[in-house]
């Protein structure tokens, strides 16, 4: 999928972050791979309605102590299908946007 967004869309490119395979656009993380899931970044509020609605999916704690990234679902494994709409939906926001508090 990575080879895939990369070779469509000319500001991305692959990377890591953190140990964190993921994606990057014009220098800014998009999605990545995170431990039992795909992480993807979601500024669209339909977008990121219709990830948060998979099975399994949830906001991104990546600390484990509560401290979620809003704009940010991970979608399991078990959901793989999913993960390349929603990358596509990823690369293609604003990622200028501010989470709202």
């Amino acid at each position: 999928m990575v080879d895939a967004i990369t070779a469509w869309h000319s500001e991305c490119r692959a990377a890591k972050v953190f140990g964190m395979p993921c994606v990057k656009r014009s220098g800014k993380v998009v999605f990545g791979l995170s431990r039992g899931g795909m992480v993807f970044k979601l500024t669209d509020p339909a977008a990121h309605a219709r990830a948060l609605a998979v099975p399994g999916a949830h906001l991104f704690d990546p600390s484990g102590r509560g401290e979620v990234f809003r704009q940010w679902v991970v979608v399991p494994s078990e959901q793989a299908a999913e993960w390349e709409p929603l990358a596509a939906a990823a690369v293609e926001q604003d990622h200028s946007i501010a989470p709202a508090k």
